[in-house]
């Protein structure tokens, strides 16, 4: 695909009819499809000025603390211009007004991506700063993000490898966790179960056709009471049951830590100490503190990630042709940050 520099790319610029997603392909970010049209102005502008190839160095930012993540993928966008970049690492934690990312080359090299740059970081920093805050409470327990279903299928996989980079212990979204190095992790949904009619069955077919590396955990709120169905599994499956989830819905007043404790002494009772207790649903910061004192071994957290807010980025021009610049409000010249590590 063309790549968009001038208006008259813009407007020749045309969508099929027969096109399935909305979202964009790795072709049209690259061509710069996904900025916003000020930035192709800028460069008609620049041009007539005859200043299209003044160099610069820009500074990006955020207004509040983070994990920072989507490095990776702005190098990969950068890579084939002719630009040098430095950045925080993947995964680094950053402070407010911190400069995470330093550009410096030809404006027309790299502006018209700002908009793709920004929002690279912006949400992935955000993903990856929600799911480090659950791990940190969690301390030794596992975390999974279960977020995919909550957001656009497009940014599942994104959204997903940023909770891996904030801390996760593995993801559900296959090409998430693909991304990330990892296999997907991840047990049954309840259509199983609903479709089946029984969790017993479920559980010894899980337990009969799962390749035997698979950990053996049972969703057990689907029909009957939790503690019933618990033991209903343990008793089955005896020491091949790894652990049971518990996923119950609002409606019947979620996963409580009274029901976490309850649950845990009817197994320890009938000798099963070695099935640990997986929660799941609706699961946030708040409400994982008193889970964990209550006895889970594992939390699934879906929504409390994916619907993270993004921390907001800005770039801004700091010098022009090796000259410190600024607009009102901000100090001319970049602004030193000795973590910054050159990756191109």
């Amino acid at each position: 695909m063309k790549e968009l520099r001038t208006l008259n790319d813009v407007s020749a610029l045309t969508v099929s009819k027969e096109r399935i997603f909305h979202s964009a392909s790795h072709e049209e970010i690259l061509a710069g499809a996904t900025t916003d049209i000020y930035f192709v102005r800028t460069l008609e502008i620049l041009r007539a000025a005859d200043k299209i190839n003044t160099e610069v160095t820009a500074d990006i930012f955020a207004g509040r603390g983070g994990v920072l993540c989507g490095i990776e993928e702005v190098a990969n966008l950068l890579a084939t211009k002719n630009v040098q970049a430095w950045a925080l690492d993947e995964g680094q934690e950053f402070a407010p007004k911190e400069v995470v990312l330093r550009i410096k080359g030809k404006y027309s090299e790299f502006g018209i991506y700002e908009t793709a740059i920004l929002g690279m970081l912006a949400n992935a920093s955000g993903w990856a700063t929600a799911a480090r805050r659950c791990k940190k409470l969690a301390g030794d327990r596992q975390v999974f993000c279960f977020g995919a279903r909550h957001v656009h299928p497009a940014v599942a996989p994104v959204m997903e490898r940023a909770a891996l980079v904030g801390g996760a212990d593995g993801c559900s979204c296959i090409l998430g966790a693909k991304l990330a190095g990892q296999e997907p992790k991840g047990t049954v949904p309840h259509a199983v179960v609903l479709i089946l009619g029984d969790t017993l069955e479920v559980a010894l077919l899980y337990h009969r056709i799962m390749p035997s590396g698979d950990p053996r955990i049972i969703l057990v709120d689907t029909f009957k009471d939790e503690g019933e169905e618990a033991l209903r599994v343990a008793e089955a499956l005896g020491d091949s049951l790894d652990g049971i989830r518990l996923d119950t819905p609002s409606e019947r007043g979620g996963v409580t830590p009274g029901l976490v404790r309850e649950v845990r002494a009817r197994l320890d009772q009938k000798g099963f100490q070695h099935v640990k207790i997986f929660a799941s649903g609706g699961i946030d910061d708040e409400r994982l503190p008193f889970l964990l004192e209550a006895g889970v071994d594992a939390f699934g957290i879906g929504s409390y990630i994916s619907r993270a807010p993004a921390i907001d980025m800005t770039m801004d021009i700091k010098e022009v042709e090796g000259k410190p610049i600024a607009k009102r409000g901000r100090i001319p010249g970049i602004t030193e940050n000795k973590r910054l590590r050159k990756i191109l």
